[in-house]
């Protein structure tokens, strides 16, 4: 199963945020959705969490 990438550093904040995520899919998108609520103050919402996957890229491994 490939692993997927949240990264903040791709949506500018005024925090410039750099936290990165990686995981399994179901997995980063709860840990990125809880940062987004804790960190950013985003409301917590199935639109909020479908924007996240939508934005998820898959994990480049290095041989």
């Amino acid at each position: 199963m490939t692993r997927k990438v949240a990264d903040c550093r791709k949506f500018p904040s005024e925090m410039n945020c750099t936290l990165t995520i990686s995981g399994e899919e179901e997995e980063v998108v709860r840990a990125a959705g809880e940062h987004a609520v804790s960190v950013h103050q985003h409301q917590d919402s199935p639109e909020m969490r479908q924007q996240i996957r939508a934005f998820l890229e898959d994990e480049k491994v290095s041989a």
